[in-house]
């Protein structure tokens, strides 16, 4: 399970790893843990240390940029908080606002999060079709904001400097949430 998040020494996230990996880059002094898990320790013959959750590379790595973060279903249910889009609701499928038979694409624009239900009902057609209107508007995440939803942290659980921007600025990675 990869539920360490790594940055780089310019604090950008660029992986996740193992805990078992995280741990490792720690012990050999190739990385500084940045926040931990709560309540969670590591314990050793020799050592005892709080398990990490985050962790930052002592030296700065390049990385190729990456435009697009890739679609995935499980993308769009954790983008979307695991909530349906048309009611709120524990969402379990992803739905097409234009059904796959009608042209529309798997992209993070044409899918939302919904609960069986709703799928259902809207079957295939459009949402002004089925006369059902969304809470959220999709949107596309950033590569970066998508690590770091998949990991299950945002803007609100990450101090301001981890959350993408400098020490003291955050920032939101749900675009509604900020209007």
């Amino acid at each position: 399970m990869r539920d360490t998040l790594v940055l780089n020494a310019s604090f950008e996230p660029l992986s996740t790893v193992t805990l078992h990996r995280a741990v490792v880059l720690v012990l050999q002094d190739k990385a500084v843990v940045e926040q931990t898990h709560p309540e969670m320790w590591l314990r050793a013959a020799a050592v005892e240390l709080p398990a990490p959750r985050v962790i930052r590379l002592c030296r700065y790595v390049r990385v190729p940029f990456r435009r697009r973060a890739p679609w995935s279903r499980r993308g769009v249910l954790v983008r979307d908080r695991h909530r349906c889009a048309y009611c709120g609701r524990r969402a379990t499928t992803v739905d097409h606002l234009v059904p796959r038979s009608r042209g529309g694409s798997d992209s993070w624009l044409n899918t939302v999060a919904a609960c069986a239900e709703d799928n259902h009902h809207k079957a295939d057609r459009t949402p002004e079709q089925a006369g059902m209107s969304l809470l959220r508007q999709p949107f596309e995440p950033s590569p970066a904001d998508a690590m770091l939803l998949a990991l299950g942290l945002d803007g609100g659980s990450l101090p301001g400097w981890l959350s993408g921007g400098p020490p003291g600025v955050g920032r939101r990675l749900d675009p509604e949430a900020a209007a």
